[in-house]
C-alpha cells in the first residue's frame, strides 16, 4: 500500500486529480448504487441524495488523502478556509458583489426593454431565504472543491497562469458537460462559465488565498439569481435573442451577461494585482 501512495506522490498533477477521483468513486460507488436502486423512480431526489453524498465522502476523504500523499494534516487550512475576520469580511464583500452584479445586469436588461421585471409576488421573502441557503451552500461545496483542492493540487506543479486557466477551464467545461447536442445549442454559455472560473480565483487572490471572498461572490450570484429566477420576478421576451440575454435565461449564457461579467473580472483581477504587489513589496523589504 505505501508503494500505490508513493506512486499517488510523484504523479504530476492531472494524474493525482484523476487517481483521487478513481478512488473517491470507489469508495462512493457502494453507497450510491443502492440510493440509485431505492429512489429511481425519482430521478431529481436520486440526483441530490448521490451528489450529497459524493460531497460528505469528499470532505471525509480530502484529509486522509493529503496526509498520504502530501503529508499535511489541515488542508482546509491551506485551501484558504479558516474562521477569521478577515474572511468573514471578504464573505460579505463577495456577497455585495455578486448580488449587486445580478440585480444590476437584470435590471439592465429591464430598462433597454430586452426583459421584463415582474411584480414581486407574495411568496418572495420564502425565495429570499432560500436563494441565500442555496447560494451559499453551492457556493461552499464548489469552492472548496475548485478554489481550493483543485487550485493546491494545480499549485504545487505549474506557474500562477496555469493555475489560473486550469482551474477556470474545468470549472467551466465540469458544468458545461451534457448531451452533445445540448452542449452545440448551449455553447455560448460556456465562455461564461470559464469567465466565472476565473473570476473566482481573482477574487481569491484578491484575499490571500482565502475561500472566504469567492464563497461569498459566488453564493451572492446564485443568490441573487435564485430570486428573479425561481421567484417568477423575470418574463424572457420571445423577440429577443436568447444568445442577447442569456441561453435558457443563464445570464451566462448571453452577451449582456458575458459582457458585465467581464466589468467584475476587471475588478477581481485589480484587487489580485494589488495584493499581488503588495506581498512582492512585503518580501523585498524583509
Amino acid at each position: 500500500m505505501q508503494k500505490l501512495w508513493q506512486i499517488f506522490r510523484t504523479s504530476p498533477a492531472p494524474l493525482r486529480l484523476g487517481l483521487f477521483f478513481v478512488t473517491l468513486a470507489l469508495i462512493w460507488l457502494p453507497f450510491a448504487i443502492p440510493i440509485y436502486l431505492i429512489f429511481r423512480a425519482d430521478e431529481n431526489l436520486t440526483t441530490i441524495l448521490t451528489m450529497s453524498l459524493v460531497f460528505i465522502e469528499f470532505l471525509f476523504y480530502l484529509p486522509f488523502w493529503v496526509k498520504k500523499v502530501h503529508g499535511e494534516t489541515q488542508p482546509f487550512r491551506r485551501y484558504g478556509l479558516v474562521w477569521t475576520r478577515a474572511n468573514g469580511v471578504g464573505l460579505l464583500k463577495g456577497l455585495a458583489y455578486g448580488f449587486s452584479f445580478t440585480w444590476g445586469l437584470l435590471i439592465f436588461e429591464d430598462l433597454l426593454g430586452l426583459i421584463n421585471i415582474l411584480p414581486p409576488t407574495s411568496g418572495l421573502i420564502r425565495f429570499v431565504l432560500e436563494g441565500s441557503l442555496t447560494g451559499l451552500g453551492v457556493a461552499f461545496a464548489e469552492e472548496l472543491v475548485f478554489r481550493g483542492w483543485l487550485y493546491d493540487e494545480l499549485e504545487r506543479d505549474y506557474s500562477p497562469n496555469i493555475v489560473l486557466w486550469g482551474s477556470a477551464v474545468t470549472f467551466g467545461v465540469s458544468h458545461f458537460l451534457k448531451p452533445w447536442e445540448e452542449m452545440i445549442r448551449t455553447l455560448p454559455v460556456l465562455p461564461g462559465l470559464v469567465l466565472l472560473g476565473a473570476t473566482l480565483v481573482w477574487a481569491r487572490r484578491s484575499q490571500r488565498g482565502n475561500l472566504g471572498k469567492p464563497i461569498g461572490l459566488h453564493g451572492g450570484l446564485v443568490w441573487g439569481y435564485y430570486i428573479f429566477n425561481v421567484g417568477g420576478l423575470i418574463e424572457y421576451r420571445e423577440d429577443i435573442s436568447p444568445w442577447i440575454t442569456g441561453v435558457d435565461g443563464n445570464p451566462l449564457g448571453g452577451l449582456l451577461g458575458i459582457l458585465f461579467l467581464g466589468g467584475l473580472a476587471g475588478l477581481m483581477w485589480r484587487g489580485a494585482r494589488q495584493m499581488a504587489l503588495k506581498t512582492q513589496s512585503r518580501n523585498a523589504e524583509n
